[in-house]
C-alpha cells in the first residue's frame, strides 16, 4: 500500500516542475516552502477548490484533469496582471490507484511548464475526490488589476472568443458526439484552457478594472459592476462566439453560452477609450462588447440598444 509520503514523493516532488529556483528558494520536502519575490513586488495569491461530479465529471480522464484544475487556478493571477511562479496542490482521494495518479501528475507537470509555474507543496488525504490549488504570482507594487476601478465611460472588454467551454459540456459528459473539426476545439477549451497571462500584465496601467470569467460573462461582470459601484452594459450583438460553437450548438445556444455558460477563463476588463486603438492593434482577438455607465449592475442590450432580461446570470454554487 502506497503512503502519504511515498505518494507525494513518487508523482509529485520527483516532477520537473517541483524543482526549486527563481522565486522559489525551498520547495517540497520541509514544513513550509519559501518564495523570495523580486524586490518592488507584491505577492498574488488565490486558491480554487474542484470536487468531483461539481467542477468535473466522475470518471474524467486524469491527465486532462491535472491540466485543467491548475489552469483555472492559475487564471486568477492573470487577473490579476501577476506573473506565475508558484502553486501547492492539496489532493483528496477515495484511494491511491497509481496509474491514475501518475497520468495526474503529468497533466500538472504539463500545464505548469506551459504556465511557468513551480509545484512547491500540499498535502493528501483520504476522502471524496477533490483538488485544492493555492496559486502564487508576483506584481509590481501598486500595479495590480483590481475589480474596483471601473468608470462611466470606459469600454467593455473580453479577451476573446466566449462559450466555447460551456458548449463542450454536453461531448464531456457523453450526451452527445460531433464532427472532430467542430467538437476538438470545444473539448480543448474545457479542458486546456490557457490562462491569459501575457494580456493580464498588458493590462497594467491602462484597464481601469479586471477578473476572468469562471461562471459566465453576466455574472462576472455583477462583481466589477458590485465593486465599482457602476453598471456595465454588454452589447449582445458585439458578444464573440466562435464558429465552432456556433456550429456544434446552434445561434440561440451559442449565446446562452457565450453569455452565461462560464469555464471561459477569458478577461473581463474595462478600458478608458484612449487605450483603446493600440490594444486592439497588439491584441486583434481582444473585442470590446460593451461600455460602462452611471447606475448599478449589469444589463444586456439587444441590436436597438433595449435592454433584455436574461434568465440565467451563470453559475451559482449555492
Amino acid at each position: 500500500m502506497t503512503g502519504e509520503f511515498e505518494l507525494i514523493r513518487r508523482y509529485f516532488a520527483s516532477a520537473a516542475c517541483a524543482r526549486a529556483e527563481g522565486a522559489v528558494a525551498l520547495g517540497i520536502g520541509d514544513d513550509c516552502a519559501l518564495l523570495a519575490p523580486a524586490a518592488g513586488q507584491q505577492l498574488a495569491v488565490s486558491t480554487d477548490t474542484l470536487v468531483e461530479g461539481v467542477h468535473f465529471p466522475k470518471a474524467c480522464d486524469a491527465f486532462l484533469l491535472g491540466q485543467r484544475s491548475l489552469a483555472v487556478a492559475a487564471s486568477d493571477l492573470a487577473a490579476m496582471g501577476a506573473t506565475p511562479l508558484a502553486f501547492t496542490l492539496a489532493l483528496s482521494l477515495p484511494e491511491a490507484d497509481d496509474a491514475w495518479l501518475a497520468e495526474l501528475a503529468r497533466g500538472l507537470d504539463r500545464m505548469a511548464r506551459q504556465c511557468a509555474m513551480q509545484l512547491i507543496g500540499g498535502d493528501t488525504t483520504r476522502g471524496p475526490l477533490s483538488l485544492t490549488l493555492t496559486v502564487f504570482g508576483q506584481v509590481p507594487t501598486g500595479q495590480a488589476l483590481l475589480r474596483c476601478g471601473a468608470r462611466q465611460g470606459d469600454l467593455l472588454c473580453v479577451g476573446g472568443a466566449l462559450g466555447d467551454a460551456a458548449g463542450a459540456l454536453p461531448l464531456v459528459l457523453g450526451q452527445r458526439q460531433a464532427d472532430p473539426q467542430l467538437a476538438e476545439p470545444l473539448l480543448a477549451r474545457y479542458w486546456s484552457p490557457q490562462p491569459q497571462f501575457a494580456l493580464g500584465q498588458a493590462l497594467r496601467g491602462k484597464a481601469s478594472a479586471a477578473l476572468d470569467i469562471s461562471d459566465g460573462l453576466l455574472a462576472d461582470c455583477g462583481h466589477i459592476a458590485r465593486a465599482s459601484a457602476v453598471r456595465l452594459c454588454v452589447e449582445q450583438a458585439r458578444v464573440p462566439l466562435s464558429l465552432p460553437l456556433r456550429g456544434f450548438a446552434g445561434d440561440s445556444e451559442a449565446l446562452r453560452c457565450g453569455l452565461s455558460g462560464g469555464d471561459d477563463y477569458l478577461l473581463a476588463f474595462t478600458l478608458p477609450p484612449a487605450h483603446w486603438p493600440a490594444l486592439q492593434a497588439e491584441w486583434p482577438q481582444v473585442c470590446r462588447i460593451g461600455h460602462v455607465e452611471a447606475g448599478d449592475g449589469v444589463c444586456l442590450l439587444d441590436d436597438d440598444g433595449r435592454s433584455l432580461e436574461p434568465t440565467v446570470l451563470g453559475y451559482q454554487h449555492f
